[in-house]
């Protein structure tokens, strides 16, 4: 949002926009490294259960998905955020609308990472 009073934006504006740079050229690399891994180099098929499970007895895969997951629901929802600011011009329902952003975003973040560092593998019955 413009600071209306100096014409200037927000220092919070300044900080998304930032992040918005920084967050997507983190995701290019994240996302690639992980298609190429799920994708080119173990056949779709092969990408079971077991192998998730597999891979999620590694901490280290773990947060990488944490962080990938983490980075593109935040990144993803600070762009609905901006074109809501685009387009909604009443103050009352950018209040609405960056509220439903704001507590949307809050509760798939913290539902993805309760799954993702609570997961326990289950041998599963095929």
């Amino acid at each position: 949002m413009l600071d209306r009073s100096l014409g200037k934006p927000s220092s919070f504006e300044l900080w998304s926009w930032l992040f918005m740079r920084v967050s997507g050229i983190v995701l290019l690399v994240m996302v690639l490294i992980h298609l190429a891994i799920n994708h080119v180099f173990i056949p779709i098929t092969a990408v079971t259960y077991s192998l998730v499970a597999g891979r999620w007895a590694f901490p280290t895969w773990r947060w990488y998905d944490l962080v990938l997951i983490s980075l593109a629901l935040l990144h993803g929802m600070n762009g609905v955020r901006i074109v809501a600011d685009d387009y909604v011009h009443s103050r009352w329902w950018r209040l609405v609308v960056a509220t439903a952003i704001y507590a949307i975003t809050f509760v798939f973040l913290v539902v993805g990472t309760q799954i993702i560092l609570s997961f326990s593998p289950t041998t599963a019955s095929q």
